[in-house]
């Protein structure tokens, strides 16, 4: 098996946005996901957002997508929003792959860091993770707000 990465293109977002429907459906939050193709599109062309796809056999089986923030203490940052591996994909390295084009996109974008967010009850996640020497932080509160 040939897994490639490449930096991901618009006609991409059909394929990426099935991988957040079986990542929400893998977190058991299916029923949460409001997006569409048509906004992840838009949102695309806005440059809002960029990503990664893992192929094997001209099939995507795996994405990273990121996004730049900007800290006052830190300067320019990168967040990466998932990383997404087909079920019957996990296991065979495409997420260290897809991890390092990201950490490696930071670096080359002029980022001090990069900053993501992991569920803690995933715990072959945390374990990945701790391979890199992830900082975990147990002092912030994630908040949001819906509108």
């Amino acid at each position: 098996m040939t897994i490639s990465t490449r930096q991901g293109k618009i006609e991409d977002i059909p394929a990426i946005f099935e991988l957040v429907k079986e990542l929400a459906l893998y977190e058991r939050a299916l029923n949460q996901v409001t997006n569409n193709v048509e906004k992840m599109t838009r949102d695309y062309n806005e440059k809002l957002y960029d990503f990664f796809v893992a192929e094997s056999d001209s099939k995507i089986i795996g994405m990273s997508l990121y996004y730049y923030r900007y800290s006052t203490w830190k300067g320019k940052r990168l967040y990466m929003e998932d990383i997404i591996v087909t079920e019957d994909m996990r296991g065979n390295g495409i997420g260290k792959i897809l991890f390092d084009a990201t950490v490696a996109a930071a670096k080359q974008t002029g980022c001090t860091g990069m900053l993501w967010q992991v569920l803690d009850w995933n715990t072959s996640a945390v374990g990945f993770y701790r391979k890199y020497g992830t900082n975990f932080d147990n002092e912030w509160i994630n908040c949001s707000l819906d509108f």
